[in-house]
C-alpha cells in the first residue's frame, strides 16, 4: 500500500472519497500526458497545478487538465491581478514544500488561492498529484473543489 502524503491525510480528516494510484516516475519526464498513460487515464483527466505569482495578490495556484496550456492573461483575470507570470521551478518547494511533478494544491505549506479550469467538472473521475512524484490522488471534482476551496475559472487552452 502507497505511503500517505499530507494530502491524502487532509482529505482524510475531511471524510473525503479517494483512491491513491502508483507509477513508475521517469524524472526526465514529468509530464501530465505520460503520468496519464502510467495510470490508465486519459490525459485530460489528469490535472496539472502550476504555482503563479501576480502584482496584487502574490502567490495563487492554477489547476488544468494534463493536456493543456495555462492562459495567463486568464489567470491574472481570475485572481484579480493585472499581470501574472508562472513562478521558477526552483522556488516551487520553499513556497508550496512540493517538488516539480509532485505539486498539489491540497495541504500545501500555505493556503494558497486556487483556480481550477471549469472542464474539470466535465468528469465523474480526476487525477491530481498526491504531493510526491510517482502517486496520484483520484476523487470526484466536486470534492476537490471542496478541499482546496478553488475557484472555477476558464485558465487553460488546448495545447
Amino acid at each position: 500500500m502507497p505511503t500517505k502524503t499530507n494530502a491524502a491525510r487532509l482529505l482524510d480528516q475531511m471524510g473525503i472519497h479517494y483512491e491513491l494510484r502508483e507509477y513508475e516516475v521517469d524524472p526526465d519526464d514529468l509530464a501530465a500526458e505520460t503520468v496519464a498513460g502510467k495510470i490508465g487515464l486519459p490525459p485530460e483527466q489528469v490535472f496539472k497545478t502550476l504555482v503563479a505569482r501576480g502584482d496584487r495578490h502574490g502567490i495563487c495556484l492554477a489547476v488544468i487538465s494534463g493536456n493543456a496550456e495555462l492562459d495567463l492573461k486568464a489567470l491574472a483575470a481570475a485572481s484579480g491581478d493585472r499581470k501574472i507570470q508562472l513562478v521558477p521551478v526552483k522556488e516551487l518547494q520553499a513556497l508550496t514544500g512540493y517538488i516539480r511533478g509532485g505539486v498539489t494544491a491540497l495541504a500545501a505549506k500555505k493556503d494558497y488561492p486556487a483556480y481550477v479550469d471549469e472542464t474539470v467538472e466535465l468528469f465523474d473521475v480526476i487525477s491530481i498529484s498526491a504531493g510526491v512524484r510517482g502517486l496520484q490522488i483520484l476523487l470526484t471534482p466536486a470534492d476537490y473543489l471542496k478541499a482546496t476551496k478553488a475557484r472555477l475559472s476558464r485558465l487553460a487552452h488546448p495545447k
